[in-house]
């Protein structure tokens, strides 16, 4: 994966942007020994590392604002990093730049349940946020896989998702507003607490700019009562095409699950060595859950079990206690890390048309036998949001750059039938050189354009998102 070679004037001075970057934190907040920065050379895009100039650990809005404000001084790219947890390589740094954790940013500052909004540092992990209003009888929506662990600042980034985008929206639908440190150490309010700003959507600009436009600092969140019930219904099926055609019939049908989850045989027994989960030996998984009174969900569930019937299932098992719910979910929450047990992999984020899936499943599957590996679907089916796993052996010569190849292959394949390279990982820089399959040189134009407005030096994660050919330019007035 190509990178801009490192500017040399800032690596010979380092020691003095360390030492300016130490006299506005804690001692404890900035990292440059060369055997610390390692923790910082990767996140969970692991196949690609470089260890970065230093890393820095703020802990408010003020001090993230001063460190910028040095580093915009000084000439010197910018990092941000939420928890890691990215898979695009979003927060993979260069040799000259400074990565900026807010791991350390982690408090609630306000929560308002009348106006149903809580507003927090965006360093608090995603599942934590949920944690600080359940008592109370609320949560907050977007629930990635990760969540145990990613960052609220991560999932602004990226716009992440979760299984449950299907009826609550993914992070855009559930921002409120941000507090956003500009690369000069301008801090702005975007948004707030209330439902829609006037004038342009620059929230909805900031969410998926992959921190490419400044720093959130702070977010104001939604939070939602918790609902009455919630009820997963598991399917099975002896055809992946066959699990895709039912995902379309009931998106069709007109019933809106909270979440439609996907799993192929390779994942099915992964998960069950790992979890032990008690998942049916199949060709497909389907995972659909519904909530609301008892009525409802009895009701629900009655369509989808019969729409499921329809296609001649080899098990549908209807959860009947919040103990047999755990377990449906147990495996499907399992998944990455069981796969993770068995083989490399790289992790891939595209999304299509539901009623593309039986297609796009049965191509991927020729794909696999023409490229030699292995790949495991496991995806949020309802929303077509798909996350192929490539199986390869990073130690073999040549897996890796064939995984690679496979990988770009699958997200042209999502373009092709209408669908988009990402859905909630974000390019970073896996995607970065894919651009150009989804957008035109004119369209990529125009948004490097509206970088060039909130960071005309593009120090800000500068080699993400645009192929570095096209962003050469752009790039060069930081240079």
């Amino acid at each position: 994966m190509e990178m801009p070679a490192p500017n040399p004037a800032i690596l010979s001075a380092k020691a003095r942007i360390v030492a300016r970057l130490r006299g506005v934190l804690p001692a404890d907040a900035v990292i440059d020994a060369p055997e610390e920065t390692r923790a910082y050379e990767c996140d969970a895009l692991t196949a690609y590392r470089c260890a970065p100039l230093a890393a820095v650990l703020p802990s408010s809005t003020a001090e993230v604002a001063a460190i910028l404000k040095i580093c915009h001084e000084e000439g010197v790219p910018v990092v941000p990093r939420g928890s890691g947890t990215s898979l695009a390589g979003g927060a993979l740094p260069t040799a000259d730049s400074v990565i900026l954790g807010v791991a350390r940013m982690n408090e609630v500052l306000e929560t308002d349940y009348d106006n149903r909004f809580i507003r927090v540092q965006t360093g608090r992990t995603n599942l934590s946020v949920t944690g600080a209003v359940e008592t109370d009888g609320f949560f907050y929506a977007p629930d990635p896989s990760s969540q145990l662990a990613c960052a609220i600042a991560g999932n602004i980034a990226m716009n992440s998702g979760g299984a449950h985008c299907l009826k609550y929206g993914v992070t855009t639908n559930n921002l409120l507003g941000v507090t956003l440190v500009q690369m000069d150490g301008t801090v702005v309010e975007i948004g707030g607490a209330h439902l829609d700003a006037g004038g342009l959507d620059l929230l909805g600009l900031i969410c998926g700019s992959e921190g490419q436009l400044g720093v959130v600092t702070e977010a104001t969140l939604r939070i939602l009562p918790k609902p009455e019930g919630a009820r997963p219904v598991l399917i099975g099926y002896d055809s992946n095409e066959v699990a895709g055609q039912c995902v379309s019939d009931i998106i069709k049908a007109g019933v809106l699950p909270v979440a439609i989850e996907f799993m192929d045989r390779p994942c099915i027994r992964a998960t069950e060595d790992f979890a032990k989960a008690g998942y049916p030996d199949c060709e497909a998984l389907l995972i659909v859950e519904v909530e609301g009174s008892d009525t409802e969900i009895d009701a629900q569930l009655g369509v989808i079990s019969q729409i499921a019937r329809k296609h001649n299932p080899v098990e549908l098992r209807e959860s009947r206690s919040a103990e047999e719910s755990a377990r449906i979910w147990l495996g499907r929450k399992s998944a990455f890390g069981a796969m993770g047990q068995i083989n490399d992999y790289m992790c891939l984020d595209g999304t299509i048309p539901v009623n593309e899936l039986p297609y796009v499943l049965r191509r991927i599957g020729e794909m696999s036998k023409d490229y030699g590996l292995d790949v495991g679907n496991v995806f949020h089916a309802g929303d077509g949001n798909m996350h192929p796993l490539i199986l390869f052996d990073a130690n073999k010569p040549g897996d890796l750059e064939k995984c690679e190849a496979f990988g770009a292959d699958i997200l042209k394949l999502c373009v092709e039938v209408g669908g988009c390279l990402t859905g909630e990982h974000g390019v970073g820089i896996e995607k970065r050189d894919l651009m150009g399959s989804q957008f035109s040189d004119d369209d990529m134009q125009a948004q490097m354009r509206v970088k060039d407005v909130f960071d005309p030096t593009w120090l800000l994660n500068p080699a993400k998102v645009f192929p570095l050919a096209v962003s050469d330019a752009h790039r060069g007035v930081a240079a």
